[in-house]
Parts: structure tokens; C-alpha cells; sequence
């Protein structure tokens, strides 16, 4: 799964890596990003590709109460196609959530040591992600969120968790974002564990344990 992850670059930064238009105005700096946080996005609508801000944890237009949100921060991909909550986002409502790491924590006995997961070049990872808007009763707005897709993992993070976010290769942000793309067997191949030798890890301090926490400090490593 991916329950928290960084945001380091400025919404600018990013649109400019993902030649996108920057709607978001976001400073950046964020290194414990927590479910039920706004969180910057890159979305595809008509021929506007653009950087936005959504909530994290998907909250279906038929839920009658936004607090589904909280448990669906995540989407297995085995069942995209068939699950009443993400089918329909996964049709037309396909986004990517940039980030520049991501934290799993890997149990061993009582303990459960947190491990910062990020490119080997530095650049954001792209992890798949769906949304959709929500219309609130109470202030007859609509809120827009999104849920981050996992899978199995690959050999590196298997050693950690039994489940990571799907990492979109840099050929692939066209297709999975594009609304008009019919392909569900394209799609549904893209819902793969990274290549080896993509990805490095390194533990991390037990201060990214409190969604409170923010600075540098949390993804320096330590010895395990």
C-alpha cells in the first residue's frame, strides 16, 4: 500500500517536468503528505494537461458521506475494472500523483521501522492514481479527490511490504492520464511492479509516524 509520501518540488517544478499547466501554486516542502490531506496532482482534461490540487482519498459521486474517503486512499489494480468505488474513475478519471518518495514501514515482531522508497536519479516518481468529484451536501461544493493504485511488489520492496503503488514509466503519463484512452487491457498492463534497479530505499526516523512532523529530517537515512 502507500499510506504517506513527500512532496518536495514546487508546483511549478513539476508542471514543467510533466509539460503541464500549473493551476496549483504550491510551494512544495511537504515530506509527510498523510490520507485526507490536499496533495498536488497532474491531470488530463480535453487537451488541458494541468497541475491541480486534489484531496487524498477517493470519495465516489453516489457516497453519502465524504469519511469513505479516509479508506480509500488506495486502489488494488487486480480490481479497478470491477469495483463499484474506482470502475468508474478508472474508466475516464485517471491522474498522477507525483511525489518525490514514498514511506512503507516494514514489521518485524512489535516494531514497525519506516523506510523512505524513491528513484535511483532523483527525479519525482509517477504514481498511478484515479479521482473523482464529490458533491458536498452541506456546502454544495464540489470536492475532488483521488486514491493512489498499487500492485505487487517488486524484489526490493517485497523485502518491506507486500503491496506498492504502481509507478508509471515516463512513456507511459500520456496513456494512462489520457480520458479518451479505451484500452483497458493497455491499461491494465501498466498496473505492474517497477523494473528492478529503478527504485532505492534506505530506513528512515519513526518521526515520520506523526502526520505532524515536516522537514528534511524525515526521509535522511539511519541505520537501521
Amino acid at each position: 500500500m502507500c499510506g504517506r509520501f513527500a512532496q518536495q518540488r514546487t508546483s511549478s517544478d513539476l508542471a514543467e517536468i510533466f509539460d503541464a499547466e500549473d493551476l496549483a501554486d504550491d510551494p512544495g516542502g511537504r515530506f509527510n503528505v498523510a490520507p485526507t490531506d490536499d496533495a498536488v496532482v497532474v491531470v488530463q482534461r480535453d487537451d488541458r494537461r494541468a497541475i491541480t490540487r486534489y484531496r487524498w482519498g477517493l470519495i465516489p459521486h453516489w457516497a453519502t458521506d465524504r469519511r469513505i474517503g479516509s479508506r480509500q486512499i488506495n486502489a488494488r489494480g487486480e480490481r479497478l475494472a470491477s469495483s463499484p468505488t474506482f470502475r468508474a474513475a478508472f474508466r475516464r478519471r485517471r491522474c498522477i500523483v507525483p511525489v518525490d518518495s514514498f514511506y512503507e514501514w516494514r514489521r518485524t515482531g512489535a516494531t514497525r521501522q519506516p523506510y523512505r522508497i524513491a528513484r535511483t536519479d532523483g527525479r519525482p516518481l509517477a504514481l498511478a492514481g484515479l479521482w473523482a468529484g464529490w458533491h458536498d451536501p452541506d456546502s454544495d461544493q464540489v470536492v475532488r479527490t483521488f486514491t493512489i493504485v498499487t500492485t505487487t511488489p517488486n524484489e526490493l520492496v517485497a523485502e518491506i511490504h507486500d503491496r506498492m503503488p504502481v509507478v508509471l514509466p515516463d512513456d507511459a503519463w500520456r496513456r494512462w492520464i489520457d480520458p479518451d484512452n479505451p484500452d483497458v487491457a493497455e491499461l491494465h498492463g501498466l498496473l505492474v511492479p517497477a523494473r528492478e534497479g529503478f527504485l532505492l530505499t534506505h530506513p528512515v526516523s519513526t518521526l515520520v509516524n506523526n502526520v505532524r512532523n515536516n522537514g528534511p529530517e524525515l526521509i535522511d537515512p539511519i541505520e537501521a
